[in-house]
């Protein structure tokens, strides 16, 4: 034969320490308070509305008051009037059947006590025509009934039932008010818990008491009577805070590669990206508040942590903060919709690991900067002798980037003294100075004089001057003589070049007008500035084209604008014909012949 024991059937904590007094509700002092005074100065309303999120006590406060306004101190200590009190769940009993029996039971007196209380929970539901039906006994109820409606969703029920209530907005209770709630709950069970592990759960519960109370048995369940930090975050899958002091520590090292094998650990073990993702941007957030010690009471958390976050915070820059929560909450909003949902995890991270790695390369190059001396002169231009033993010298003229050259004229005039005498004694072997070699030349003069001086003004003439003999001596460029016809031959191949090309439009500006040769000068004339504008950005290259084609280097264009040549141009088949004729008349006898007409 088994033994069995006898077991007391468990009752869940949200109900076990249910208030049955106003000062045992957690979290809504200033509603109980009014209630309270309310009942106690004959002021209360006979509709009430109890409106706010789940868990936080409206339907508790609803009964407290329903049992309290009946209470006139003859009776026993665990009354609960329950013949006064009637409950009617709106989520079932949303039909205008149901609010018309309502109706009729308001009218029967109560048989003990001197009020009859309806609460009617999750009042939204109703539909609207049970809304209409209820409106005229809310309006009007009789003395001795009272009405409480509770709701979460105020916002769906009809303005003309929220104008016959008085409204009381139930709050969500704070962390430190829950976790208090449940230590003292500990205490009561015999239950050792650590402070960081009821915080967790108060966390957890997100302002609803109700929820942090059904948490509390799940995880007592699961940890028996030592309720740890470790129990807590293993039982609920909430990611312990330890493992975002680790990601910061690392993103502020620019260690990338460890914080991807971190997060990797994290998916590893369940963790959801967009979770983690969440809480890393609360975290950031946590840090900036902790920045500012008018700031420090928005930190909810336990002490042992708020220590932690007040030393990481002195290590964190204020605008890697802000730009961290900026990038994290951007990956938030962007995780639903994208398709490599880790892929877009792990570029967040790289991305704020490089937020103080640019920065610190910003200083460094700052620095610098800083360092680098400005040099006055840029590459300096040459010019070059020939000779018939192909032998080229190169003079150096020196020129300031953004001021006029400063130059130290008689180092520069020794430089050229030297070179003379080298190309006396040796005119064959010329050596060329490369481009570093001036720059460290010009680095190396001495005291520079304005190029506005007398001495350097002299010094700019003679390399001038010394600059156009040499360019007299050079090989002078083709000059080959060429007729009218050859040039429009030449011009005629450049406008079908161009039209292969595909540059129609300047095809069509080429080849508008017939240019006149003029000497060496090819004078165009067209009826707009706008295609002489256009024909002058393409001039370059027509003239390169020409002067090759003809060997002569002396050609030039001259393009000029004249509007009265618009009415040559044909746009009517009449004025095409007419323009054809001028060039072949034989086009009117062929006309006539065949009897053609416009």
């Amino acid at each position: 034969m088994f033994a069995f024991k006898y077991m007391e059937p468990f009752i869940v904590s949200a109900r076990k320490y249910r208030p049955s007094q106003f000062k045992d509700v957690v979290g809504q002092q200033a509603i109980t308070n009014t209630l309270e005074s309310a009942i106690e100065n004959n002021h209360l309303a006979q509709a009430l509305l109890f409106t706010g999120p789940r868990g936080v006590g409206k339907t508790t406060c609803a009964r407290i008051l329903a049992k309290k306004i009946n209470q006139d101190g003859t009776e026993q200590t665990d009354e609960d009037f329950a013949f006064n009190i009637f409950e009617l769940d709106a989520a079932s009993n949303n039909s205008v059947d149901d609010i018309r029996n309502l109706i009729d039971q308001v009218r029967i007196p109560p048989q003990v006590g001197n009020y009859k209380v309806y609460i009617i929970d999750e009042v939204h539901m109703l539909s609207s025509a049970a809304f209409n039906a209820f409106l005229k006994t809310l309006e009007e109820p009789p003395k001795h009934a009272i009405f409480i409606l509770a709701t979460t969703e105020k916002h769906k029920i009809i303005p003309t039932i929220l104008s016959r209530c008085q409204i009381f907005d139930f709050r969500r209770i704070t962390v430190k008010d829950i976790k208090n709630h449940l230590t003292e709950i500990a205490k009561s069970e015999g239950i050792e818990a650590e402070d960081d592990a009821l915080h967790i759960i108060a966390q957890k519960a997100d302002g609803a008491l109700r929820d942090a109370l059904s948490i509390f048995d799940r995880v007592v369940s699961f940890s028996g009577n030592k309720l740890t930090r470790k129990a807590v975050t293993e039982n609920l899958n909430v990611l312990d805070y330890t493992y975002f002091f680790k990601v910061t520590e690392l993103l502020l090292a620019n260690d990338i590669p460890n914080v991807l094998l971190l997060f990797n650990d994290i998916i590893a073990k369940g963790f959801d990206g967009h979770h983690f993702i969440m809480g890393l941007a609360s975290h950031f957030r946590d840090l900036m508040v902790c920045k500012n010690p008018e700031t420090i009471s928005l930190l909810e958390v336990g002490e042992q942590v708020k220590k932690m976050y007040l030393e990481q915070s002195k290590n964190t820059d204020q605008s890697f903060l802000i730009k961290g929560i900026d990038i994290a909450n951007s990956s938030d909003l962007k995780y639903k919709t994208s398709r490599n949902q880790r892929l877009l995890i792990e570029l967040c991270l790289m991305q704020l690991a490089s937020l103080t790695f640019e920065s610190s390369n910003s200083e460094e190059k700052k620095k610098l900067s800083l360092n680098i001396k400005e040099t006055p002169f840029v590459i300096p231009p040459s010019y070059y002798k020939s000779e018939s033993n192909n032998v080229s010298t190169k003079e150096v003229k020196l020129v300031s980037e953004k001021e006029p050259s400063y130059q130290n004229t008689s180092s520069v005039e020794s430089i050229s003294n030297r070179e003379e005498k080298e190309e006396i004694k040796t005119p064959k072997k010329i050596e060329k100075k490369t481009i570093t070699e001036l720059k460290k030349t010009s680095e190396n003069l001495g005291n520079r004089v304005s190029a506005y001086a007398i001495k350097s003004i002299e010094h700019k003439k003679k390399i001038e001057k010394e600059f156009n003999s040499n360019q007299t001596e050079e090989k002078e460029l083709p000059k080959k003589t060429f007729t009218q016809k050859e040039m429009l031959d030449v011009w005629k191949k450049y406008s079908e070049k161009i039209s292969k090309e595909g540059k129609y439009n300047l095809h069509s500006h080429l080849t508008m007008g017939t240019p006149v040769l003029k000497g060496t000068t090819i004078h165009l004339e067209f009826p707009n500035h706008t295609i002489k504008t256009e024909v002058e950005r393409a001039q370059h290259d027509i003239l390169l084209y020409i002067k090759e084609k003809l060997q002569n280097y002396d050609i030039d264009i001259e393009i000029t604008v004249n509007e009265k040549i618009k009415k040559k141009f044909a746009y009517t088949p009449l004025e095409k014909f007419e323009k054809l004729k001028e060039k072949n008349p034989l086009i009117e006898t062929l006309r006539k012949e065949f009897g053609l007409e416009l």
